[in-house]
């Protein structure tokens, strides 16, 4: 049996190529990594600069 961390729903808000821009994500924790890391799958391989990247939980 495996313990694994539970999956909250986050907001995030990051700006891509300078543009502010908010996301959902589903995340087991609020780091600014896992957003990121979540954030470069949404928008696949392209050559997008994403930046100030703030996590807070979704209402």
């Amino acid at each position: 049996m495996s313990t694994s961390a539970p999956v909250v729903k986050y907001a995030i808000s990051y700006k891509l190529n300078g543009e502010r821009r908010f996301e959902f994500a589903l995340l087991p924790s609020p780091s600014a990594e896992e957003a990121l890391a979540a954030l470069q799958k949404m928008h696949g391989d392209s050559n997008d600069v994403i930046s100030d990247v703030k996590v807070s939980k979704a209402l």
